[in-house]
């Protein structure tokens, strides 16, 4: 029985590192057109650096240190690519700036989000022991976990008021819900509130964007123009 259950809490935390691949992949469109154009455009380079906090905040609970029990690990190692990825992308963000301004203003940020977390990782070792150490982080990662999720919303909001599907791509919107899925079983079986509610709330929001995409990809008709930016 033990044996079953770890491979069940493995199976679902691998399907949700693969489908968390596929998010990580989604703005390479995007910095294909920057690499093109030498220029980053009118996009925003934020939402990387609030994806890399996001991961590496989240990436600290998955650490045994953190989470007491183990069994996380799988946390530790979709955040840790996440991580990297999005560091990648702030690093073309900042090299193709178009101007001096923005690439001062983007790198300020990035120490500003490595402080941030720093200062969480120092605060959870330093003032807490388990469980509350556990708490602690779990309920920041929580936080984070679900200000992410709830970032489609406004996106949501454009596809209802323009009828159109544009900006709401079917294979962000797939993927974030299968992941979600796929952590929110992880988190059950963990019987882990910090990975199941948030990630059940990812399962909610998804499944929106997808009953919004089958409802008004019909209206919409393709046509090129910039690709999204992050989903």
């Amino acid at each position: 029985m033990s044996s079953l259950y770890d491979l069940s809490c493995f199976a679902a935390g691998l399907a949700g590192n693969v489908f968390a691949l596929a998010l990580f992949l989604s703005p390479v469109p995007t910095f294909k057109r920057v690499l093109k154009a030498k220029s980053t455009e009118q996009f925003d380079g934020l939402p990387y650096l609030l994806s890399l906090l996001n991961c590496c905040i989240c990436l600290w609970y998955g650490l045994p240190w953190v989470s007491d029990g183990g069994g996380r690990a799988l946390v530790a190692t979709v955040n840790g690519t996440g991580a990297l990825f999005q560091l990648a992308y702030i690093s073309l963000f900042i090299f193709y700036a178009d101007s001096r301004t923005t690439r001062l203003k983007i790198t300020g940020l990035l120490f500003l989000v490595v402080f941030a977390f720093a200062l969480i990782a120092h605060a959870s070792i330093a003032l807490f022991d388990q469980p509350v150490r556990q708490l602690f982080v779990g309920s920041v990662s929580m936080a984070s976990l679900v200000s992410m999720f709830a970032s489609p919303l406004a996106v949501m909001g454009l596809v209802i008021r323009t009828e159109c599907v544009e900006f709401m791509p079917f294979y962000l919107s797939i993927s974030t819900f299968l992941m979600s899925a796929s952590f929110a079983m992880y988190g059950l079986l963990l019987r882990d509130f910090f990975i199941y509610f948030p990630n059940g709330l990812g399962v909610i929001l998804g499944a929106m964007q997808l009953v919004l995409y089958a409802y008004y990809s019909r209206r919409w008709k393709s046509s090129d123009s910039s690709a999204p930016l992050l989903a």
